[in-house]
């Protein structure tokens, strides 16, 4: 017998209606809800008088429910694909030191949130799709080379892609260019961080016309990394040679970590380099790690192995916040590695006498949170992560023991990249100043010193989250300018003992002021005399006490209580907002 019910009936409804209708007529009661052409319930009275309900004619009893042999083979797929690539491919990971894929997510993360996107590509490769006559086990597509999904990292949860190597050797085509563009744009959405485990020789250049110049091709991968930046940290780790379209997802991250003896990014290959130019280069002194992190800057960090890469990621990702709309994490304050009492004894009485800034620095951040970022690269100039009672500071530091901690062009553009990226996820600044200036000749005027220089000078004028500035010693030329001096807006202009602002430096302001009246005297020890005579007046009208009573700067602190202030100052400003002129944007990039 049929009954149809209304529809939205619920299926315990069903089955009591269906129950109560099979006792009344005596015979098999199927129940339809709505328009539905299949009986949502089937109630039925056996010969020997006993009776059942089932969900649709050929459902089993509940407790008798089990995977099916149609989930049995889904796994076994499922399985398969995330073998990787063919064999052979898998079998050379361990002769290039390296990881398989999947292995290296265990290594990352242990279980996954999620992942996207497995089958992507099955039809082109896998033996029980329709579309294949006869599978290639050397042909095999699985993923179409890339992973994408969600996992949590150090408590924090993040979007990951990830090049499997095995699989043509992790270049990108049609299929997996779509999964790593949905997941930057589902990043768009959930202003979660994104973190890119590289390992592509670049597009898959026999099937370009499927993802190459398409409005959703692998070029949008850089716009969609523009829209990214500043939204939400993008951290790319390389595990390989990423040749052409791959090596700009490393140079598009906020921040880029490569690895000894298996890193590599460049334009073009070795072969496409010598095709094109005659030049003859392998793939490390083309672009190595040590090519990116002293020559380029492209490398922020560079990890021995693939285990220290992930301890690099997560130090650095615990100064950053999840988005732009968040605050970067606090910890509970350390005291600093060395006594702050120590500070002054460290900084040379002598002007132009070296000495390593990170002497200062271990005095005024807690122990074991300084993270350097480019070290080689504009080593003049220290950039670097820390904290100070537990808060995240980016620190930009002349190093004296470096050029004189003069700034040349490449440590300008170092510190301008730095102090935008800061500022962008509310990152404070601390500014520790010690500089002669901006470097002077022919040589840096070719190098562009006055672009970078000004990129550095804009960079610290149109960042708006708290600024402080601490005089150490020198503070020449327009050095107390790109070092976030007086002028630009910081919350504190503080002094130590030692401190001197000038235009320049005793010796040149002597000689380019007195230098024909010097050269009139011709004994030479009454020269001398003279000369010292005048450095030493021309010192006390720099002296930051001079400055303090002029109030050009706010305090003179002992070096002794440096850090305590600081840390009092970041504090109470830590809710300081400041606003920029209204405008689409500035035109110094």
């Amino acid at each position: 017998m049929k009954v149809r019910i209304a529809a939205g009936a619920t299926r315990e409804e069903a089955s009591a209606i269906a129950a109560a209708v099979a006792e009344h007529v005596g015979e098999k009661v199927r129940i339809f809800v709505g328009d539905e052409d299949d009986a949502r319930v089937v109630h039925r009275v056996g010969e020997d008088g006993s009776d059942g309900t089932d969900d649709g004619e050929r459902a089993p009893p509940d407790d008798d429910l089990g995977p099916t042999d149609r989930e049995r083979r889904l796994r076994e797929e499922i399985a398969d694909i995330e073998q990787g690539g063919p064999e052979k491919y898998r079998e050379r990971l361990d002769e290039q030191g390296k990881l398989f894929v999947r292995d290296r997510l265990d290594l990352w993360f242990g279980e996954l949130t999620f992942e996207d996107g497995k089958f992507a590509n099955f039809d082109g490769w896998h033996p029980e799709s329709p579309s294949i006559d006869e599978a290639d086990p050397d042909q095999r597509l699985p993923a179409d080379g890339l992973l994408t999904g969600a996992a949590e990292f150090e408590d924090r949860s993040v979007h990951f892609m990830a090049n499997d190597f095995t699989v043509k050797a992790g270049s990108m085509a049609e299929k997996g260019v779509e999964k790593f563009l949905r997941m930057q744009q589902r990043a768009l959405k959930t202003g979660k961080p994104v973190l890119y485990l590289m390992d592509s020789s670049g597009g898959r250049i026999d099937q370009q016309r499927g993802f190459f110049a398409n409005r959703e091709g692998i070029g949008k991968y850089y716009y969609n990394h523009s829209m990214l930046s500043g939204r939400v940290p993008q951290i790319c780790v390389l595990y390989g040679p990423c040749i052409a379209g791959a090596a700009y997802t490393p140079v598009f991250a906020d921040f880029t970590v490569m690895v000894e003896g298996m890193s590599a990014m460049a334009i073009a290959s070795p072969r496409m380099v010598e095709m094109v130019t005659g030049e003859e280069v392998d793939l490390q002194e083309l672009g190595g790690p040590e090519i990116h992190a002293r020559h380029s800057g492209s490398a922020d960090l560079v990890a021995e192995d693939e285990a220290h890469a992930r301890e690099l990621v997560a130090k650095l990702i615990g100064y950053l916040p999840d988005s732009a709309d968040d605050d970067p994490p606090r910890i509970d304050g350390r005291d600093p590695a060395k006594s702050p009492e120590g500070i002054d004894g460290v900084i040379p009485q002598e002007p132009d006498r070296g000495y390593d800034v990170r002497r200062v620095v271990e005095r005024v951040v807690d122990a074991d949170s300084l993270l350097e970022l480019r070290p080689k690269y504009g080593s003049e100039m220290l950039t670097a992560f820390a904290r100070i009672d537990g808060r995240p500071v980016g620190i930009v530091a002349n190093d004296p023991s470096q050029r004189a901690g003069a700034i040349f062009p490449d440590a300008a553009r170092k510190t301008a990249e730095f102090v935008w990226t800061c500022d962008a996820y509310d990152v404070p600044l601390l500014y520790l100043c010690d500089t002669p200036g901006f470097m002077a000749g022919s040589q840096v005027e070719k190098e562009g010193i006055l672009e970078a220089g000004k990129k550095l000078i804009y960079a610290t004028s149109s960042a708006t989250v708290p600024k402080q500035c601490v005089v150490l010693r020198k503070a020449y030329g327009a050095g107390i300018y790109a070092m976030s001096g007086p002028a630009y807006d910081p919350e504190a202009t503080l002094a130590l003992p030692s401190g001197e602002i000038a235009i320049m430096g005793p010796e040149a302001a002597i000689n380019a002021v007195y230098a024909n009246r010097l050269d009139d005297i011709e004994d030479p020890e009454e020269r001398a005399a003279r000369e010292a005579e005048l450095r030493e007046q021309f010192r006390e009208d720099i002296d930051v006490h001079r400055m303090a009573s002029e109030v050009v700067i706010d305090e003179i602190v002992p070096p002794s209580d440096l850090r305590t202030e600081l840390a009092a100052r970041f504090a109470f400003y830590e809710d300081v907002e400041k606003d920029l002129p209204s405008k689409k944007h500035g035109t110094v990039l």
